[in-house]
């Protein structure tokens, strides 16, 4: 059985954050936004049921700081994180972390996102299976 989520961490800002704030209020899902101290008044910020400060400094230290931003998650209680897209939501060790952590981590598997990470290695899964495909450009 599936466990109803309560709350959910936004690993993101600005436009992205607000759909996913849009679409979990509508599941009666709480949220909570991430900002960086020069984002205090965003609208995501101000929208979301809570948000907390990822302090000042560059994305390295504010969303792409996968310590912090389980930490964060772990802080105020939230069961899962939705990455948005961009920032972490394709880095498998962000993943990983939300997993050892025991939270949900919104998105695909670690698993999934190392096998994307490099290209060459689903091309060669494809190759090996049993299915049909066509190999081309775009």
């Amino acid at each position: 059985m599936m466990q109803r989520l309560e709350k959910i961490l936004i690993a993101n800002r600005g436009e992205i954050a607000l759909r996913i704030i849009r679409a979990a209020r509508s599941m009666h899902i709480s949220t909570v936004a991430v900002y960086s101290e020069e984002e205090a008044g965003a609208l995501h910020v101000r929208q979301a049921d809570e948000s907390v400060s990822l302090g000042a400094g560059s994305l390295n230290d504010t969303y792409l700081n996968i310590e912090k931003m389980i930490q964060v998650a772990v802080q105020t209680g939230a069961q899962a994180i939705h990455p948005g897209y961009g920032f972490l939501s394709e880095d498998y060790r962000f993943a990983e972390a939300c997993a050892e952590a025991g939270i949900i981590f919104i998105g695909p598997d670690a698993e999934v996102l190392k096998l994307m990470g490099n290209k060459m290695e689903p091309n060669n899964l494809l190759r090996n299976s049993e299915f049909l495909y066509y190999w081309g450009k775009c």
